[in-house]
Parts: structure tokens; sequence; C-alpha cells
């Protein structure tokens, strides 16, 4: 099982590779990087600005643990967690399953902590579908001429809502993590001493426990909620920076349906070419010139690049120094 995962998730990078090069050949790709060159080293300050969004998130995370696990080591697990979902060509699991590896290490408790991470994850399927209606209002009201791009994101959002809605019943209602047991072991590596301390039972138990309370998900959906919407300060600043501001109202936007479109295909590896192709659609809509939202693009690429890079070195150097460590101690 996960072998066939890791040759379905390689093969999705041609096809992901193909439509980013055909995006750039199409909007003059050196005109773009000209416009980055001009601008010069300022857009360094995006790279730091990421860390805002990112803290938010962890915050509500950390509500659904309980505040079990510091702030501080949450937000480097959520760099982490972000890293490998978004670099690593694993089919939209990674992260999670990386964030778990880590988070126990804090709170020794695998069922809590999977249960948490899951109902977070549902947390944000909520977020993102009042994003994209947040973004599709703006689009309406503040953009040019965006019918046509708008009507395909609403169809988009509405035709996935039952799908949405049957996961929140299903994790509420049912057992599924019980019933799936098995196969997550596999998707875990059975040798793995997380899969080792799975049990299915307490997690849907953990799960349906934290479901059921409502002001908890509303607390920790508003912190979510306003680290995307912090996440417009980046499109804000970098198009800013660029010499092609847009409004606060056309930054959210941007944001919020590049986030909604980015993750509703999932299936494209980092959204590789279908985040660009949005950003510089949703842009173009507010006037932004075409080749400055592909500047933006690419810029944005590159952060995550290099926010990504340096967690997984990071992590690869704390990992090595453990395993170290554990080996001395049985020595």
């Amino acid at each position: 099982m996960s072998a066939s995962l890791g040759r379905i998730a390689w093969l999705r990078w041609p096809a992901a590779i193909a439509l980013l090069v055909a995006l750039a050949l199409h909007e003059g790709i050196a005109d773009a990087f000209a416009l980055i060159a001009r601008t010069g080293p300022v857009l360094l300050w995006l790279v730091p600005l990421h860390a805002l969004p990112l803290l938010l998130d962890a915050r509500a995370w950390q509500l659904l643990l309980d505040e079990r696990i510091g702030l501080s080591a949450l937000w480097w697990i959520a760099v982490v967690r972000e890293a490998v979902g978004r670099l690593l060509p694993v089919l939209g699991i990674g992260g999670e399953v990386a964030g778990i590896r880590l988070a126990t290490r804090y709170l020794p408790d695998v069922s809590r902590v999977s249960a948490s991470v899951i109902v977070e994850l549902l947390v944000t399927i909520a977020v993102q579908y009042l994003l994209a209606m947040l973004g599709l209002v703006l689009l309406r009201f503040h953009a040019n001429d965006a019918h046509d791009i708008g009507n395909v994101i609403a169809v988009a959002l509405f035709a996935s809502l039952p799908v949405c809605v049957a996961a929140f019943v299903v994790a509420h209602k049912g057992a599924p993590f019980h019933r799936l047991e098995t196969l997550a072991r596999r998707w875990l590596d059975p040798a793995h001493t997380l899969a080792a301390r799975l049990d299915g039972k307490q997690l849907d138990r953990d799960i349906r426990a934290s479901l059921q309370r409502m002001p908890l998900l509303a607390r920790a959906l508003t912190w979510q909620f306003a680290g995307y919407v912090l996440g417009a300060a980046e499109v804000f600043a970098a198009l800013d920076m660029l010499g092609h501001p847009v409004s606060i109202a056309g930054a959210v936007a941007i944001e919020a349906l590049t986030q909604a479109v980015r993750n509703a295909v999932f299936i494209a590896p980092a959204g590789l070419g279908v985040q660009e192709a949005t950003i510089v659609a949703i842009a173009s809509a507010f006037g932004i010139d075409r080749q400055a939202a592909l500047s933006f693009a690419l810029l944005r690429r590159a952060r995550e690049f290099v926010w990504g890079g340096i967690a997984l070195a990071l992590l690869r150097m704390m990992d090595a120094k453990r395993e170290g460590g554990l080996v001395r101690d049985r020595g």
C-alpha cells in the first residue's frame, strides 16, 4: 500500500511541472524575474513575515490539545508540518504524520495528539470554506472583471460541500479510525513505534469528545481564520514592494481563494502550477499586471522553499542528534 501511494505521489510531479512551465512561458517569466531583480533585497522581508500566520495556526492547535504543549514547540512543529506537506511528495497526509510524530515527543499520548490533528484538519476545512466565501464576496464587489473565475470557484466549492459535510458526520457519529486501523498501520509502517501505539477505538473516542466541545472548536476556528487572513499581509506587502499595490480587499481575496483552490486540488504536489495560476488569475481581476502577479507567485514559491528547506534540514539534524543520544544510552 505505502509503495503504491509513493508511486502515485511521484507520478503527479511531471503534470504539475508541465503546468508551471506552460504558465511561466505564457505569462513571460523573463519579465517576472526582471521585476524581482529590480525590486531587490527588500523582498527578503517577506520571509520572516510568514512566521506570524503560522503562530496563530499553532495557537489553534494548542487549544485543541488543551494547552498541554507549549506554543513555541507547536509553532516549530507547524513549520515542519508545512514543510513536509508542501515540499515532499506525499498524498496530503505527510505533514500531519510528521506533526503527530513530533508532538508525541512532548505529549506521549498518541491517540490524543492524533485526535487533535484530525480535528484540526476538520476545523481547517470549515475555515477554508469561510475563506472561500469571503474571497468570492470580495471578488464580486471589488474586482474589475471576475465573473468567469468567480463562477468556476463557486461551482467547485458547492460541488465539494457534501463530501466535507460527510467527513464531519462520519468523524462525529461513526468509528472510521477503528475500521481503518490496519490500513493506517501500513501507511505509518508497522515497525514504527508510532504505528505500534495506535489505538483506533481510543482515537475515535478522542475525536468524538473533541467534536462535542463546540466553544473550543469555535475558538480554534477563530485563531485559524485570523491566521489565514493575516497571510494576506504577504500579498499586500509583496505587490507593494514590486510597485503594483493592491487594496486590502484584493489582498485578502487573492490569499483566500489561492488557499481554497490549492487545498481543493490537493492531488497537485505542493500546489505546483495550480497556486501560481490562481494567483495570476485572481490578481489580474483586481487590476494587477500579470507579470507582477507572476513575480509574486514566484516569490511565494521561493519563500516556501526557504522555510521548508531550513525546517527539514533542522529536523534532520535534530533526529540525528536524538538517534545518537539513544544509541549512547543503550550502550
